[in-house]
């Protein structure tokens, strides 16, 4: 298998299917494999052993011959197959086609050991005698080269009914078995490792032989499977895949092989960087399932979400009630015009109304456009109601804040790189410095219609005003006419353990940015939320967006403020949160200079000449800790709300371990 830049190339895989049940599941499977960026191409359908039992010899050396072919040339061979009464021949020609290489291992997943002989008794069928053939215990005419298994290389996973015989003989023969015991006990992803440590110590390589009737709901489901077998993307040794009585679960089937062969973490991220904007430098790691507060990525290894998504995913990832709804919403209606109205919207607003007791809300679908609004809802007050000169007004923003990265919006930006190269910037924009009360009065003039600030702020380090200091700027804003406008988007709806984190101060601003947990991590949702006295500026035409409050989006945004009440997430928070940043005070050193946040959105500020916080993310990414840096000297953590306490107690101790271990002096021996 060739490496491109370091990375395995996706694998050319040769779809070779068995007549039968199985026949035409083809056509879909290739799609979902080319889907996924798997370079895949269809044999054939091979004529079935039910047809013309006189041809059977004849099919299988044919199988073989096209399996050795294919291996020879580079291609991995996806079989599918009705049962498993071929899998014995294929085999044989995968290994044949390696023969220079040295035998091969196997992993069968399979409910039956599959190592009987004819003479254990009546009723053994060809596939019962699978693990037997190949270990050379029992040789067709057609072929005495054995065996064809390294058997120390071969174990079955899922066995839970086999024969005394059986088990004796691949005791015998040295073939491991993990029952459905064990992996009741250890989970299947430690015992797949375990499987393809065995597996990959033969010489030749290996082949993966999944049968379908090994899936059992108590003891070895879809899920957890598809999960572990993604490891087999790392595995550039691995020869060739079948999935045996693949009818009886198609979309299961192509879940799998789709898991097993996909590209590989360094292919994905060298395409990426081939075919991507260069505008992100993600970390080291490709993500391709998650669930709750975990995420997978495309090896199969688990990391705990300590960023979701910038609170995105404050409900954490595929939440039932959120996918449920986006089911049924998708289903009835997802988008219209807004020249018309939907059923669904109506409700988002009056609810955002209710709740947050604004008299108007205006739905667009990402933060950054909820900001423009908000700045084009200020602008058009200034005029039309404080009477600033037409041209004339002007916008007050914070050192170190992150309001988004339109033309707009970097204009106000003290970060010199989200400036650098596009400007000319809208005149009208300045800054003071976060946290001084004074700073900001001073900077008033008959001209500013507006003071937008994040109550924390999240991108410039999880830094938190002196106590008191919004109450101030609310009072001073109220007593020049100005409007204070708070950006919410990634501390709103629960992230600070209050709904609002202006409600921290009782502030209550005459402009409300919502985003990122409004859509539940599933839609871009967001909304700029103000009285009518604010958003009566606005006429039809002024202001608009084709997906901003579409029914769909709509929909998902209320389950999600329900969900927040619900599970009383706000109050999670807080609490959880008070409780992690202890931990994390209590427990880090001399390369910590403040742990500082509310609820569960903190931030360990590092001192750089001890520790670098980039490196320290890579670190924690090793260690399944999912976090990113903020000016190289801030590692934040927010992790979803519905985080459980034992999930924090055992990030706190992974940071705080990382932490020690990374500013540990090395001693070198005398």
């Amino acid at each position: 298998m060739a490496d491109v830049e370091g990375g395995m190339a996706p694998r050319e895989v040769l779809l070779v299917e068995q007549a039968g049940e199985s026949s035409r599941l083809h056509e879909s499977l290739l799609r979902e494999l080319r889907r996924a960026g798997i370079r895949a191409r269809w044999h054939g359908s091979l004529e079935g052993p039910g047809s013309r039992p006189a041809a059977l010899p004849v099919l299988l050396q044919h199988l073989a011959g096209v399996c050795a072919s294919a291996v020879d040339g580079g291609e991995l061979p996806l079989l599918l197959s009705p049962d498993q009464s071929a899998t014995a021949s294929a085999w044989q020609g995968v290994a044949r086609g390696r023969a220079a290489h040295g035998r091969i291992g196997m992993i069968l997943v399979d409910a039956r050991l599959d190592a009987a002989l004819p003479d254990d008794g009546p009723g053994i069928a060809d596939e019962d005698q699978l693990l037997s053939t190949l270990l050379g215990e029992q040789a067709p005419a057609a072929d005495q080269a054995f065996p064809f298994l390294d058997p120390g290389s071969v174990c079955v996973v899922a066995a839970r009914d086999w024969s005394a015989a059986e088990l004796e003989r691949v005791s015998r023969l040295g073939v491991r078995v993990f029952g459905v015991g064990e992996i009741q006990r250890r989970g299947i992803a430690a015992v797949f490792c375990d499987a393809l440590s065995i597996a990959r110590s033969a010489a030749g390589g290996f082949v993966v032989s999944l049968d379908l009737a090994a899936l059992d709901d108590r003891q070895l489901t879809p899920g957890p499977l598809t999960t572990a077998l993604y490891a087999l993307r790392e595995c550039p040794d691995l020869l060739a895949v079948e999935i045996a009585r693949a009818q009886l679960a198609p979309a299961w089937s192509a879940e799998f092989a789709v898991a097993a062969l996909g590209p590989s973490a360094n292919a994905l991220r060298a395409m990426e960087d081939c075919h991507g904007a260069h505008n992100y430098d993600p970390l080291p790691v490709v993500f391709a399932r998650g669930a709750g507060v975990w995420l997978w990525d495309v090896a199969g290894r688990r990391y705990l979400d300590m960023m979701s998504a910038y609170s995105a995913v404050s409900l954490g990832h595929g939440h039932p009630r959120l996918l449920d709804v986006l089911a049924r919403q998708a289903a009835r209606l997802s988008l219209t015009s807004r020249a018309y109205s939907t059923d669904r919207l109506p409700l988002l607003l009056e609810r955002l109304c209710e709740l947050f007791g604004y008299e108007a809300a205006l739905p667009v679908n990402t933060g950054l456009e909820a900001v423009e609004t908000a700045l084009k809802a200020a602008r058009k007050w200034a005029y039309r109601v404080k009477g600033v000169a037409p041209g004339a007004a002007e916008i007050i923003a914070c050192d170190g804040n992150f309001h988004g990265r339109s033309i707009a919006i970097v204009g106000l930006s003290s970060e010199a790189q989200y400036r650098d190269g596009f400007g000319p910037f809208p005149p009208g924009m300045q800054r003071v410095p976060f946290g001084d009360a004074d700073a900001l009065e001073a900077a008033i003039t008959p001209r500013t219609a507006a003071f937008l600030v994040e109550p924390i702020q999240g991108e410039g380090g999880i830094r938190l005003p002196p106590e008191g200091w919004l109450a101030r700027c609310a009072e001073i804003c109220r007593r020049h006419h100005v409007l204070l406008i708070a950006d919410e988007v990634q501390t709103g709806l629960g992230r600070t353990g209050k709904l609002l984190a202006c409600a921290h101060e009782g502030v209550r601003p005459e402009g409300v940015i919502l985003g990122k947990a409004l859509g539940g991590g599933l839609l871009p949702v967001s909304a700029f939320l103000a009285d009518r006295s604010v958003m009566d500026v606005f006429s039809p035409g002024d202001h608009g967006s084709t997906f901003g409050g579409n029914p769909l989006a709509a929909a998902v945004a209320l389950e999600a403020l329900d969900i927040i009440a619900d599970e009383n997430l706000c109050e999670h928070a807080a609490s959880a949160g008070e409780r992690f940043r202890r931990q994390l005070e209590e427990g880090v050193g001399g390369a910590v200079r403040e742990v500082r946040g509310r609820g569960l959105f903190i931030g360990v500020d590092l001192d750089p000449t001890v520790l670098d916080a980039h490196l320290a993310a890579e670190h924690l990414l090793r260690r399944g800790i999912l976090t990113k840096d903020t000016h190289e000297t801030v590692l934040r953590f927010a992790p979803p709300l519905v985080i459980e306490r034992a999930e924090l107690d055992w990030a706190a101790e992974v940071i705080v371990d990382t932490l020690e271990r990374l500013q540990r002096p090395v001693v070198v021996p005398g």
